[in-house]
């Protein structure tokens, strides 16, 4: 679901940009003031890598010859908690839009809010928690995951769908795209559902006081997370190098929505922002497309875009976690 600058207008695309940035700042805030326990540093950057590379596997829907992948945010809000999920999956967007050219720079606001702020900061706490809080076990986190997931992409293609009427763009009527993102990302987001508390089931098979620790509030300090991360860095790193590989063709949700609605899923929009945007990533994307450019677009090509893409995700998620930890040590001893 991740958007192109040409569904924006600049102006939309600049307020959303300033959001994106404010809930980032919150978020930071949120994060340090809550005590980051020394232990998730290495969660955010290992479960930053995880969902990366779970995001390069689009899965079909059938019936329908569109895909979907998972969005992860509820995920990673269940095991890190909302904010330092939020900090790690606007991670896991900005190194897709700037390394591998896959959502626009100009729409990065928008798809920071619609694909984290909508499943970390609203559909984690307002509906996974308190379902997960009342007995937590295997069954309340199967529907906990599958509800929360199901909303939060509900309300980020709803998100979508609106920052393209606001911006004015005809080629997507309103009434026309909204009933055909909707029932899309609803099949998606049971899929991802599913998924996500298969993941969490695995996690509280494993260590349950880790999900406890989010689900009570308490900071989870003691847990011993080193198994965990072992084994989400393997998976990371299967995922990344070899299913991608096999992952479906197929338009996702929003790019099938679009074919069908506007018989194209790759509008264009002329203008010195939309320029100055387009020739920033085009510097910047080392893997356009996840393949070398003027590859051949390669299995072996995608392997590596998803092996270096999990590695930078480490690098940028967990050294934010580092940042933070570092600024309220310094703090505290001031």
């Amino acid at each position: 679901m991740h958007m192109a600058d040409a569904l924006l207008s600049p102006p939309v695309g600049a307020v959303m940009l300033a959001a994106g940035a404010a809930a980032i700042g919150v978020s930071v805030k949120k994060t340090g003031s809550g005590g980051l326990d020394e232990k998730k540093i290495p969660m955010m950057g290992v479960m930053g890598a995880f969902v990366f590379a779970g995001q390069m596997i689009n899965f079909t829907i059938p019936g329908t010859g569109s895909s979907g992948h998972i969005g992860g945010g509820v995920l990673l809000a269940a095991v890190l908690g909302p904010f330092p999920a939020f900090i790690t999956l606007a991670s896991v967007l900005l190194i897709q839009c700037l390394f591998f050219a896959d959502g626009g720079l100009l729409a990065y606001g928008c798809n920071v809010i619609n694909m984290a702020a909508a499943s970390c900061l609203l559909a984690f706490p307002f509906i996974y928690k308190p379902i997960a809080a009342k007995k937590l076990n295997k069954k309340t986190i199967t529907l906990a995951s599958i509800l929360a997931v199901v909303i939060g992409l509900q309300l980020g293609a709803f998100g979508v769908v609106l920052e393209t009427l606001v911006s004015g763009v005809t080629e997507l009527p309103f009434g026309t795209f909204v009933l055909l993102m909707q029932p899309i990302h609803l099949a998606i987001g049971l899929v991802e559902g599913i998924v996500t508390a298969a993941v969490l089931c695995f996690v509280y098979g494993v260590r349950p006081e880790l999900l406890e620790a989010e689900v009570s509030g308490s900071k989870g300090k003691g847990v011993r997370i080193g198994a965990v991360i072992a084994v989400f860095a393997l998976l990371s790193a299967f995922a990344a190098g070899g299913l991608s590989i096999f992952a479906s063709s197929n338009p996702d949700g929003l790019e099938w929505a679009m074919e069908k609605t506007a018989g194209t899923a790759e509008l264009e929009r002329e203008g010195p922002v939309f320029r100055a945007a387009a020739e920033t990533v085009e510097k910047t994307a080392l893997l356009p497309g996840y393949a070398l450019k003027n590859g051949a677009g390669s299995g072996g090509e995608t392997a590596l875009a998803g092996i270096a893409g999990s590695l930078i995700t480490v690098i940028l998620a967990g050294g934010a976690g580092l940042l933070i930890h570092r600024a309220r040590k310094r703090k505290a001893s001031v």
